[in-house]
C-alpha cells in the first residue's frame, strides 16, 4: 500500500472514532437535550471538523472547584431557621427570597452594608484608584478585560506603587479578555514585580483551547474592607465624555461593609483555582449601623451553575409591583421567560432595557426575534439610545436588587464565571429604581407592531441568529 493509500485509510479511521467519540461525550455531559442533539449531529455529519469544533467550543474543562482546591474557606453554617429570617428591619416580604438565595447559595447575609453607585469611568476610576492608594494590607483585583490604554496604565501604575510599598497585591486577568488590548496588561505587570495571572489563557502546549468558561467577574478588594464590584472593565472606553467613537455607558458598585469578606473569598478561590497557591482570607470588616443586608451570589460552569438563574427566578416569582432588567445582552433561557411573563399577567409592572445598539449586532438581531413574545404577554421593552449601554440592574418592588457581572444571555448564565451581589434594602432599592427610571425617560419603548413590521429578510436573519444563540 503506497503512502496516498496510508494516508486515505487514516483520515478514514479517524473519521470513524473521533466524531461517535466526541458524539457520545456530548450526550453524557450536556444538560439540554437540544444542546446535546446539537452537538451530536454536528459530530455526526462532520466527523473530523465537528469534533474538533466540539473540542474548542464545547468541552467544559473546569474542574470543579471542591475537587481542584485544598479546602473551601466559605463553609455555610447549618440550614434552618436563622437570625436573618427573624430580624426586625426584614418584613415577611423578605423571607421567600431569603430562603431561596441562601438554599442555592449557602452563603449567609451580611449585616451592615454600605454601597455606593459609580456612573462611568469618570467616577468609577478615580474612587478605586483613591483605594487602591490607600491600602495597607491587600489588593486583590479580577477583571475580565484590562486595556492598556491611558486608563489602563493608571491602574498598573497604581498597582505597582502598592505593591513596591509592601502591600500584597494579586491580580486576575482573564486569558481571552486580555487579548483586547496590547501590549497585554499581565506582561507590563510582571516587568515591575507585580504577581498577575492569567484565567485559562488558549495555548498549544499543553493544549487549552477553550474561547468558552471565561472569568467574567469583576472585582477590587482592599484590605478586606472596600470592595468594587459590576460590569465595567478597566480601559479609556468607559470614559463616557472622552471623544472616543465606541464609548460604554455604565455603573459600577463601591461596597464598603461585611460582605465585602465574601467577595475576597471569591477573588481567593478563583487565584487559588488558576495557580494553586492558597491563601487566606482577611477578617470580616466591621457592620455598619445604618448598612444594608447583602449577600454574594457566584455563577459558573462548575458547582455554581444556575445558582443565579434560580435566584432570579425567586425574585421574579416574589415580585408584587413592579420589575426592572437593565442589560446590555438579553438572551433569556425559557424558564426566564416565563418567570417575567408570568410576573406580567399578575399585573406587575415589568420594565427591561436594552441597548437600541449593541456592539454585538449578531446579539442584538437574535434578541429581537423573541421580543414579540414578552411583548404580547404584558412585558415592557425599551431601548436606549446611543452610547452602547453595558449597565445591569435588576430591581424587585424597591426592596430587593442585585448588581454584578452577570448578563441575561448564555454566554453569562452558562458558559461564563459571573458574581453578582444581592442586597435586601428599600433605600438602595429605591435608589437603583430611580436610576431605571432615568433611563426609561429618555428610551424608546417598543412595540409588537413595530417588530411584525421588520422586512422579510431581516426577520430570516434575526431567527437564525436566535437559532445559535445557544452558542453567543
Amino acid at each position: 500500500m503506497d503512502a496516498a493509500a496510508w494516508i486515505v485509510a487514516a483520515a478514514s479511521v479517524l473519521a470513524a472514532v473521533v466524531g461517535p467519540v466526541a458524539a457520545v461525550h456530548a450526550l453524557l455531559t450536556k444538560r439540554e437535550p437540544q444542546v446535546a442533539a446539537a452537538w451530536m449531529a454536528v459530530c455526526i455529519i462532520f466527523p473530523v471538523g465537528g469534533a474538533l469544533f466540539y473540542y474548542v467550543f464545547g468541552i467544559n474543562r473546569v474542574e470543579t472547584r471542591a475537587r481542584k482546591l485544598v479546602a473551601e474557606e466559605r463553609i455555610p453554617p447549618s440550614p434552618g431557621p436563622s437570625m436573618e429570617t427573624h430580624s426586625p428591619s426584614l418584613g415577611p416580604e423578605y423571607a421567600e427570597q431569603i430562603r431561596i438565595s441562601y438554599a442555592v447559595t449557602g452563603r449567609p447575609l451580611e449585616y451592615g452594608n454600605r454601597v455606593q453607585s459609580l456612573h462611568n469611568g469618570e467616577q468609577a476610576y478615580p474612587t478605586m484608584l483613591e483605594a487602591i492608594d490607600a491600602a495597607q494590607q491587600t489588593v486583590y483585583l479580577s477583571t475580565y478585560i484590562f486595556e492598556t490604554n491611558t486608563s489602563g496604565r493608571q491602574f498598573i501604575r497604581a498597582l505597582t506603587a502598592a505593591h513596591r510599598r509592601g502591600v500584597e497585591v494579586r491580580v486576575l486577568i482573564d486569558g481571552v479578555g486580555e487579548f483586547y488590548s496590547w501590549p497585554r496588561a499581565s506582561r507590563l505587570l510582571r516587568r515591575t514585580g507585580v504577581p498577575v495571572a492569567r484565567f485559562l489563557p488558549p495555548r498549544l502546549l499543553p493544549p487549552q483551547l477553550s474561547i468558552n468558561l471565561r472569568n467574567h467577574r469583576k472585582l477590587l478588594v482592599i484590605d478586606g474592607q472596600t470592595g468594587f464590584t459590576g460590569g465595567m472593565n478597566l480601559g479609556d472606553r468607559h470614559l463616557l465624555q472622552s471623544d472616543r467613537e465606541h464609548r460604554v455607558a455604565d455603573i459600577h458598585f463601591l461596597v464598603d461593609g461585611p460582605v465585602v469578606h465574601q467577595m475576597e473569598q471569591v477573588f481567593l478561590e478563583d487565584w487559588a483555582f488558576t495557580t494553586g497557591e492558597a491563601r487566606a482570607a482577611s477578617p470580616p470588616g466591621k457592620p455598619h449601623v445604618d448598612g444594608a443586608l447583602s449577600r454574594i451570589i457566584t455563577d459558573g460552569p462548575n458547582e455554581d451553575l444556575d445558582r443565579l438563574v434560580m435566584t432570579l427566578i425567586g425574585a421574579l416569582s416574589a415580585a408584587r409591583e413592579e420589575i426592572w432588567l437593565v442589560t446590555p445582552y438579553f438572551l433569556p433561557m425559557r424558564s426566564l421567560m416565563t418567570a417575567l411573563e408570568a410576573a406580567a399577567l399578575r399585573g406587575v409592572e415589568v420594565n427591561v432595557l436594552l441597548p437600541a445598539r449593541n456592539n454585538l449586532p449578531f446579539v442584538h438581531w437574535a434578541t429581537r426575534h423573541m421580543l414579540g413574545e414578552l411583548i404580547h404577554w404584558g412585558v415592557n421593552i425599551y431601548y436606549q439610545p446611543p452610547p452602547f449601554a453595558h449597565t445591569k440592574l435588576f430591581v424587585v418592588d424597591r426592596r430587593y436588587a442585585q448588581v454584578g457581572s452577570a448578563n441575561m444571555d448564555p454566554r453569562s448564565l452558562r458558559l461564563n464565571f459571573e458574581l453578582n451581589a444581592e442586597f435586601y434594602d428599600r433605600a438602595i432599592a429605591g435608589e437603583m429604581a430611580a436610576d431605571c427610571q432615568r433611563i426609561r425617560a429618555h428610551s424608546r419603548r417598543i412595540s409588537e407592531e413595530e417588530l411584525r413590521q421588520r422586512p422579510p429578510l431581516e426577520r430570516v436573519r434575526d431567527a437564525a441568529c436566535w437559532l445559535a444563540s445557544p452558542y453567543l
